[in-house]
C-alpha cells in the first residue's frame, strides 16, 4: 500500500501546476464576466462588446491549453528498438570499436542524421533504441520523445513533435486572453483606485483581476517570443542550447530550411488551420530535412542512401568538445561512468561514444 500511496502523491504534486492555472482561470472568468461585465459595466453595449469578444479568446486559450495536456507523446517506431539479444550484447561489449560496429550494423537502414561526438548512432540505455533525430529521453515521462523541447511542468506533459504547435498557441492565446483582460479592464480599475469606481467585494475582483492579468501578460510576453524565435529558426529548446551533432559538426541551426519552411515544419501548409489547436505539422516526427539533406522523405523509415553512397548521417569520427548539461537526465552530469552523447562538464570525454541516456 505504501508504494502505490506514494505514486499517487508524486501524480497528485504532478498535476498541481495544471489545477493551479484551471483554477486562476475560473477565478478570471467569474471576475470578469460576473463582477465587470455584469454587475459593473456603465451600459448594455458595453456588457454585449466585452461578453462577444472574451470568449471567444478564452475557448481558444483553453482548447489550446487542453491539446497541449492531453495529446499523448510519440516514442521511436519499433524499428529502432533493439532486440533483447541485441542489446545484451551490445552493452556487454567492452570494445568500442565493436560496440561501434554493432551500432552502425542496425541503424544503417535508419533515417538518421544525428550522431555523437564520437560517430555513434544516438543509444538510449533506458528504452534500449537508436534515437531518431531530434529524440531525446525523457526522464519524467521515463521515455525517449519525439523532436522533444522540453519537459512542461504546467501542462504536466513533455512538449515535443506531439504538441508543439498546441503549446506554441497556448502561450499566444494566454497572452493575448491577459492582454484584452487588462485592456477591457483599465477603465474600471482606474475608477476603483479614484474611488469613483464600485464599491462593496467587486471592487477587489476587479483590482485582482488587473494586476493577474498584468502579472502573467508580462511573463508571457518573453516566453511567447522565445518559442516563435526557436519556430522560426526551427530549434527546439534542447537544440538551442546543445546543438545536434552532424556529418559536418554541431550546427544550431542544421535542421534550418529557412523562415517560411520552418514556420510551415510546424503550423503545417494549411493555412485556415494555422491558429486551430488541430495537429498540422508536417512529417512523421522520425525523420526530419535539413540543410545537408534539404529533400529528405517524411515518412516513418524515409528512404535510405543508395549503394556506395556516403549517407549524410553516418559523421566522420571527428569529436567538437562542448561544455553542455545532460538535458536527457534533467541535471548535471554526476560522477558515475557513462556512455554519453556530448562531452562531460571539463570538455573531457569518457572512453565510450554511445550515448545512454
Amino acid at each position: 500500500m505504501a508504494p502505490r500511496a506514494c505514486r499517487l502523491c508524486c501524480e497528485a504534486v504532478k498535476w498541481a501546476p495544471v489545477i493551479f492555472i484551471t483554477a486562476i482561470v475560473a477565478w478570471s472568468y467569474y471576475a470578469y464576466v460576473v463582477q465587470m461585465c455584469i454587475l459593473t459595466a456603465d451600459t448594455i453595449f458595453e456588457k454585449v462588446i466585452f461578453l462577444l469578444l472574451y470568449h471567444p479568446i478564452l475557448f481558444l486559450f483553453m482548447w489550446s491549453y487542453w491539446q497541449t495536456i492531453f495529446a499523448k507523446p510519440r516514442g521511436p517506431p519499433k524499428e529502432f528498438y533493439l532486440s533483447q539479444a541485441e542489446w545484451q550484447r551490445l552493452e556487454s561489449e567492452r570494445n568500442e570499436n565493436s560496440q561501434k560496429e554493432q551500432l552502425d550494423n542496425f541503424a544503417r537502414k535508419l533515417p538518421i542524421q544525428n550522431r555523437t561526438v564520437a560517430g555513434f548512432p544516438r543509444y538510449c540505455e533506458k528504452c534500449k533504441c537508436v534515437k531518431p533525430d531530434r529524440c531525446h529521453h525523457c526522464s519524467v515521462c521515463s521515455t525517449c520523445i519525439q523532436k522533444m523541447d522540453h519537459h512542461c511542468p504546467w501542462v504536466n506533459n513533455c512538449v515535443g513533435f506531439h504538441n508543439y504547435k498546441f503549446f506554441v498557441l497556448f502561450l499566444g492565446y494566454a497572452l493575448l486572453y491577459c492582454f484584452y483582460v487588462a485592456v477591457s479592464s483599465l477603465k474600471y480599475f482606474i475608477a476603483f483606485w479614484s474611488k469613483g469606481g464600485p464599491s462593496g467585494v467587486g471592487r477587489f475582483h476587479i483590482l485582482f483581476l488587473f494586476f493577474v492579468a498584468v502579472m502573467f501578460g508580462i511573463s508571457l510576453i518573453s516566453l511567447f517570443g522565445y518559442h516563435i524565435f526557436l519556430t522560426v529558426h526551427n530549434r527546439s529548446t534542447l537544440e538551442a542550447f546543445r546543438a545536434p551533432i552532424f556529418q559536418t559538426g554541431p550546427d544550431k541551426d542544421g535542421f534550418s530550411l529557412g523562415g517560411k519552411a520552418n514556420f510551415a515544419e510546424v503550423f503545417g501548409d494549411d493555412r485556415s488551420r494555422w491558429f486551430l489547436p488541430v495537429f498540422t505539422s508536417r512529417g512523421d516526427g522520425v525523420s526530419f530535412a535539413s540543410r545537408l539533406q534539404p529533400t529528405i522523405s517524411y515518412n516513418t523509415m524515409g528512404s535510405t542512401p543508395s549503394q556506395g553512397a556516403q549517407p549524410a548521417s553516418l559523421g566522420d569520427g571527428v569529436t567538437y568538445p562542448t561544455r553542455t548539461v545532460d538535458l536527457d537526465c534533467d541535471g548535471l552530469l554526476g560522477q558515475r561512468q557513462r556512455w554519453m552523447e556530448e562531452g562531460d562538464n571539463d570538455g573531457v570525454y569518457d572512453n565510450k561514444g554511445i550515448d545512454m541516456a
